[in-house]
């Protein structure tokens, strides 16, 4: 979960717009710019995108909405769901040099904890985790 409460200089080292950010949210305007810059940095700091605007700490909605010069009420008009989040979504992974993973990720994943965390599971005498079902073994 992310953090509620920001020091001031820890809201400018993580929610600053760089460089680049600016390259991705200058074409956009209004609730869109403002929904955009926090799906991004939100995603730079945690390693995945918030499920819902109530995740967003107050104090970095108000900050990004200074930086890109919205009303940080607009946020409220930002559409959560549907084909515009998806391709920011996109924009964000690619620019930050991530892909959605595949089932065929998982099932490396999966393999690779039950040969080197799980070692010592059998299909007779499981951890508890079920790890051994998964690789198959």
């Amino acid at each position: 979960m992310v953090r509620r409460e920001w020091e001031p200089e820890e809201l400018i080292a993580a929610w600053t717009l760089l460089d680049g950010d600016w390259e991705l949210v200058g074409n956009k305007t209004g609730a869109t710019r403002l929904g955009f810059g926090l799906l991004l940095k939100f995603f730079e700091l945690e390693g995945r995108f918030p499920r819902h605007v109530g995740e967003l700490p107050k104090a970095a909605v108000d900050y990004v909405a200074g930086q890109v010069k919205v009303d940080p009420a607009l946020l409220a008009e930002y559409d959560w769901s549907g084909r515009s989040i998806e391709r920011h979504r996109a924009q964000v992974r690619e620019a930050l040099g991530f892909r959605e993973s595949t089932r065929a990720d998982e099932d490396v994943l999966a393999e690779w904890l039950a040969d080197k965390i799980c070692r010592w599971c059998s299909p007779m005498r499981g951890c508890g985790r079920r790890c051994w079902r998964v690789a198959g073994v």
